[in-house]
């Protein structure tokens, strides 16, 4: 017997997809929907998209199912093919007219979504074909969801379609600061080597206040490298080597950081990189200089 929907005001009952709870309703740490749902009004195009199963699919769309369905939550089979990384379902709705930019009552893309999972296939697909890969004022970031989960291809796909490196979101602070919190040490590279401002975290708190706090040591000595700065305070007034554990391998490498003069070739590459600019540091392959110079200029 099929499923009604719940009365006004009762609780509405969530179908698992699949058999698992991959698409439960849940809240990110940030408070913004991470994956869908299924209501009642759940399509067989919805159930065929979350499943992967192409044919069905092909079949649904043949007979006339829009490929732009909705349930209560707005969410469409985009958003549930890319959150299950199903890719020739991705393709075969996106052919047949899918909002890659459709969003869910919580702001939530299909590219979101992908990020999530960590599809960077997915990610790739939608943006050729338009996605935006900035989101609009109050929607949740692929850039911060991907830096969060320690997606690093995303992230890297993300931006070189064009997203903010730097993307400011009041509550959460940039996708490095974000990386650093979640000690995402690949992210971390990525958005420093793609020109993400060192010293911009959350507020007064840095990217290195949050790798301190965590005692990510690997993470500190990269900030490090790319020049951050170890007597920033926060909003306590505290410096990061005041926000690492006691005792901690953090707080003995700031230590020992503090007390080492930093190296004249590790000077010129910071004052290098900050003279090129970060929106021309993809040029610097393009330099006429020597390979192993190029290679020190773009940390590699």
């Amino acid at each position: 017997m099929p499923e009604v929907p719940a009365r006004e005001g009762a609780p509405r009952k969530r179908a698992s997809c699949g058999g698992d709870d991959l698409h439960a309703k849940k809240k990110s740490r940030w408070g913004v929907l991470t994956s869908q749902g299924s209501w009642a009004d759940r399509s067989p195009l919805h159930e065929a998209a979350c499943q992967g199963r192409l044919l069905a699919l092909k079949t649904l769309l043949s007979q006339g199912y829009s490929a732009n369905a909705i349930t209560i939550d707005l969410v469409t089979p985009l958003h549930e093919a890319c959150l299950g990384d199903h890719v020739a379902c991705a393709r075969a709705l996106i052919e047949a007219g899918a909002n890659v930019n459709a969003t869910t009552i919580d702001g939530v893309t299909p590219l979101f979504n992908a990020c999530s999972a960590g599809s960077v296939t997915c990610t790739e697909v939608l943006l050729e074909h338009g996605a935006k890969p900035q989101p609009e004022i109050c929607q949740p970031s692929p850039l911060h969801e991907a830096s969060n989960k320690g997606r690093a291809a995303c992230v890297e796909a993300l931006i070189a379609w064009g997203a903010d490196v730097d993307h400011d979101i009041p509550h959460l602070g940039t996708p490095l600061y974000i990386a650093c919190l979640s000690q995402e040490l690949q992210c971390t590279e990525k958005l420093l080597e793609n020109g993400a401002n060192v010293q911009k975290g959350r507020f007064l708190e840095t990217p290195l206040h949050a790798a301190s706090q965590k005692d990510s040591t690997e993470i500190i000595k990269v900030l490090l490298e790319f020049g951050a700065n170890i007597n920033a305070r926060n909003l306590e007034l505290k410096r990061p080597v005041e926000t690492a554990p006691p005792s901690s391998l953090a707080e003995s490498m700031l230590l020992l950081h503090e007390a080492t003069p930093c190296s004249l070739s590790q000077l010129c590459r910071l004052n290098i990189r900050n003279y090129v600019g970060r929106s021309r540091l993809h040029f610097i392959p393009q330099l006429k200089l020597p390979t192993l110079l190029k290679r020190f200029l773009q940390y590699r």
